[in-house]
């Protein structure tokens, strides 16, 4: 059984309930992509260009660290969405994404999606406030992260 595009947009968490037109809008700035374990979703400094819509298999989120090489800051799975610098200027990673197992992936072309975006502000709207949402969660997760890291004491 195959699945298309669209219902593959429109299942995945980020995107679940935009209007059926929102849907072939997202739908028509994708295609299906797979990598390798160890295979680069995208690099640090390179040009921002893509949205991955997670499908399969997990993908480490790393920065570079001087002396000790890569760190991974977050492992993401099926359901997330790995990508958010395509959204803003200058369109260039802030991070490195890694696949650690093989990785099946809605790969959306950035470009794109801001074309259609500017077009149409009702799915700009639509898409900044999910994005939004989800860059929040992460930035919460990241705090209860260095609590952890750093306790909860405070300098004064």
């Amino acid at each position: 059984m195959t699945t298309s595009l669209p219902e593959l947009v429109s299942a995945h968490p980020l995107l679940a309930g935009l209007p059926g037109d929102a849907v072939a809008s997202v739908a028509g700035c994708a295609q299906n992509v797979a990598f390798d374990p160890g295979d680069l979703l995208l690099a640090e400094s390179e040009p921002a260009n893509t949205l991955y819509l997670l499908r399969r298999g997990r993908v480490a989120i790393e920065v570079h660290s001087p002396g000790t090489g890569p760190i991974v800051i977050e492992t993401l799975g099926p359901g997330a969405a790995v990508g958010w610098s395509w959204l803003v200027p200058p369109y260039r990673w802030h991070f490195d994404a890694r696949a650690l197992d093989a990785v099946g992936a809605v790969a959306v072309d950035g470009a794109c999606l801001r074309d259609k975006a500017q077009a149409d502000p009702a799915l700009g709207y639509e898409l900044m406030k999910r994005v939004a949402g989800v860059l929040l969660e992460r930035l919460q997760m990241t705090r209860i992260r260095l609590l952890d890291l750093y306790g909860t004491g405070s300098a004064r």
